[in-house]
């Protein structure tokens, strides 16, 4: 079984990158934004609803960054196999959901719906001097995050 997920890399204008900080089954992981590819839907499409619903932030895909090109087992389900999609994308219009200064930084509203529902988030920047492939947990943002700081000279 095949688990396609389509990623969003936001540079913002004072050279930072957006990413997500997350709280799944109990284990926190960093991850560029994005999520899962729905039956009909395209992948500009997956990542712009994305977008909406984690951020309520309209985007446009700039250009397309990286495909994962090697076999990489679901970290959640072991029969799956992950196939992830990244995209350099653009902000249209200001963020109006709170982005926040420290990793793992959660409100009581989103530890409730952790409680309801395994899984919850919050957003933040990090400086390009500071943004390193390592500050991600999984193994396919990694890749996307070296190809991303080479091709933009961070």
């Amino acid at each position: 079984m095949f688990n396609i997920r389509v990623y969003g890399l936001l540079l913002n204008q004072a050279q930072e990158i957006l990413v997500s900080d997350e709280l799944i089954k109990g284990k926190y992981y960093t991850k560029f934004c994005g999520g899962g590819l729905e039956f009909g839907e395209g992948t500009h499409d997956c990542v712009i609803r994305e977008f909406k619903e984690e951020m309520n932030l309209s985007i446009e895909v700039v250009e397309h960054l990286y495909t994962t090109d090697f076999y990489q087992q679901s970290m959640f389900n072991p029969l799956h196999q992950m196939m992830s999609i990244y995209y350099i994308v653009r902000a249209l219009e200001p963020i109006k959901i709170k982005i926040k200064e420290t990793a793992f930084v959660f409100d009581e509203i989103q530890l409730e719906k952790h409680a309801e529902t395994g899984q919850t988030e919050s957003f933040r920047f990090i400086p390009h001097h500071l943004f390193n492939p390592d500050l991600l947990s999984l193994p396919i943002d990694k890749i996307a995050a070296k190809i991303f700081k080479e091709k933009i000279g961070l």
